[in-house]
């Protein structure tokens, strides 16, 4: 099980990444020091793999405790 403390975005931008983002999806992140470095976000897709994106094109977003636990139950 993930823990409680996942971090998640929401997309608000998909300028030459139509095909692989969704606007207004909601996102989860992995904190990746190094990407933050480069103005990039490593983000989660619905295969469960990584990918790096612009930064730019995401809002960071604080869910209430009860929400994240649905999130990772219908995981």
């Amino acid at each position: 099980m993930k823990s409680t403390s996942q971090k998640f975005v929401i997309c608000t931008g998909n300028s030459g990444y139509e095909a692989s983002l969704e606007l207004r999806k909601l996102y989860e992140f992995v904190p990746d020091s190094a990407a933050d470095k480069h103005g990039q976000i490593r983000i989660i897709d619905e295969s469960g793999e990584d990918y790096l994106f612009p930064a730019s094109l995401f809002v960071h977003v604080e869910l209430p405790a009860a929400v994240t636990k649905q999130i990772e139950h219908a995981a």
